[in-house]
């Protein structure tokens, strides 16, 4: 029975860190998202900053990318810059890939 909860236990703490490692890649995604964003609005340097902490918090209003979406969607939509939504959801997609290796890897 011992060895039972052992792995129980191992399980919840691999769900835990798996949960965690996912948190912070989403979020420095949201970040490169935001920064690659800010760069097609035209904003640099503090304003870009600023552009990507707001894409980072927009992921705080619902489960799911799509909030993140709508953002940058409207944003480019408001100043006019002309991307698909098949073009931001691909960098979207990309960027969580690097993201995720960039966690990984501690980076």
């Amino acid at each position: 029975m011992s060895s039972f909860h052992d792995r129980q236990k191992a399980e919840e703490a691999k769900f835990a860190v798996d949960a965690e490692l996912r948190f912070k890649a989403v979020a420095r995604r949201n970040k490169l998202l935001g920064l690659w964003a800010a760069e097609k609005l035209g904003k640099t340097g503090a304003q870009a900053e600023e552009y990507a902490r707001s894409v980072i918090l927009s992921d705080f209003e619902e489960p799911g990318d799509e909030d993140v979406f709508r953002k940058v969607r409207a944003d480019f939509d408001a100043a006019g810059v002309d991307q698909s939504d098949h073009q931001i959801r691909r960098e979207m997609d990309e960027l969580l890939v690097r993201a995720a290796a960039e966690v990984r890897s501690g980076v």
